[in-house]
């Protein structure tokens, strides 16, 4: 397998980067939300995913609404650390239960937490 971590891991995150590697890790692109719970902020994997029929996002709305996810990932300088999770995530979402990753609290944070 190949490593889907490029070779300067602190480049920023990009909307195609995320979508090739959910769907070769685990066949399908998974729902991608930012939780605020009190002043933290969280990355979940939800258990739904584009290629569900029930799903209720269109392709294109899906990549929308992913590159808003990515954008912020890539304003808190969170890119390596979301890279490095994604790759060394064992598990998968389950119904009704999520991935979370908690993303790293500072200065900057507090602008998305209004």
């Amino acid at each position: 397998m190949d490593n889907p971590i490029p070779r300067k891991p602190s480049q920023p995150l990009e909307v195609e980067e995320v979508i090739r590697f959910l769907k070769k890790r685990w066949g399908v692109t998974y729902e991608l939300k930012l939780l605020v719970k009190g002043k933290s902020l969280f990355l979940q994997m939800m258990w739904g995913f584009l290629e569900q029929q029930s799903f209720p996002l269109s392709e294109e709305k899906y990549r929308e609404e992913l590159a808003k996810i990515i954008d912020v990932i890539n304003r808190l300088d969170q890119a390596s650390e979301v890279r490095v999770w994604l790759l060394r995530q064992e598990s998968k979402p389950r119904l009704g239960r999520a991935l979370s990753l908690p993303l790293r609290a500072d200065e900057g944070l507090e602008e998305f937490l209004l």
